[in-house]
């Protein structure tokens, strides 16, 4: 999917874990499928999971993650990711990585999702919580910046989509997103990559552990309300929504961030990705559904 993007596989994996940490040099080693774009997963026995980048722009991840994570896990409401091991660049493999404790449960289904009522409350707890936690020293997120930043990148998205969506509809969404007022107040932490890829249902469609920390940081946190256009439902987003507190120029942003999001994914992952590309499309269909 990208380029330097590294050949990743269980034998190298089961090389690495065996000289990096040798009591686990005999659990087997599965490579998990994922529709992830940053790193390969493979499980290692029944209780962890070894996590590595695919590229070098994931690679500052790995420290982040690992500064980070225990910090802000204690304060939310659901499971995230526990780091417990890290194994350093050899000569088999050039970048450090991480081996996490096992998380269950499954990635829900955006238009197919089991009870979303509920999952959009807990969604919006999850958010609320993570909001409220610390900024002290925290990193910027990327994606953390005006909306206005987003805007060529989306343009030129939307002319290569030319033909292959409602293009009109798209663009005139996202001006009206443009023209919502901007963030305010203090920055606040966001996820920033709240989508189904990064969320695990477990036990009838409850939230059961949000994943992938790597674009959290401090900035608007308008940017995790995308989880209401490329997963919940239309019905239950105001659910979510008064869960959060978002007032009305933060959830225009959000739908923009949503939009702009899913606009440059899809011609990227047009090809090399077609669960990203799927979710793309829903989600731009989402937005243009929603007549404000």
């Amino acid at each position: 999917m990208r380029d330097g993007e590294l050949d990743i596989d269980a034998p190298l994996v089961e090389r690495l874990v065996a000289r990096r940490f040798p009591a686990w040099a005999e659990l087997p080693v599965t490579r998990l499928r994922s529709s992830g774009t940053e790193n390969a997963m493979f499980r290692l026995g029944p209780e962890l999971v070894v996590r590595l980048p695919r590229h070098p722009g994931a690679v500052a991840d790995v420290a982040h993650e690992r500064d980070w994570l225990p910090r802000l896990g204690p304060g939310l409401p659901v499971a995230v990711p526990e780091p417990v091991g890290f194994g350093e660049p050899d000569s088999g493999f050039p970048w450090p990585w991480s081996v996490y404790r096992w998380l269950d449960g499954a990635n829900p289904v955006a238009g197919a999702v089991e009870e979303p009522e509920q999952l959009a409350k807990e969604l919006g707890a999850f958010v609320a919580a993570l909001r409220r936690t610390a900024t002290a020293d925290a990193p910027r997120s990327y994606r953390g910046g005006p909306l206005a930043g987003q805007d060529e990148s989306t343009r030129e998205a939307l002319a290569r989509l030319a033909g292959r969506i409602d293009t009109a509809g798209a663009t005139a969404r996202w001006e009206r997103a443009l023209a919502a007022p901007t963030h305010t107040g203090p920055p606040a932490w966001a996820h920033a990559d709240l989508s189904p890829g990064n969320v695990l249902v477990a036990g009838g469609g409850r939230l059961s552990a949000v994943i992938d920390f790597g674009c959290a940081g401090v900035g608007d946190p308008a940017v995790d309300l995308i989880v209401a256009w490329n997963l919940l439902p239309a019905a239950v987003r105001g659910v979510f929504r008064d869960a959060v507190g978002a007032e009305d120029a933060e959830w225009a942003r959000g739908r923009g961030w949503a939009l702009s999001i899913a606009l440059v994914q899809l011609p990227y992952y047009w090809r090399t990705n077609p669960v990203l590309a799927k979710n793309a499309r829903h989600t731009i269909g989402e937005v243009l559904a929603e007549s404000a």
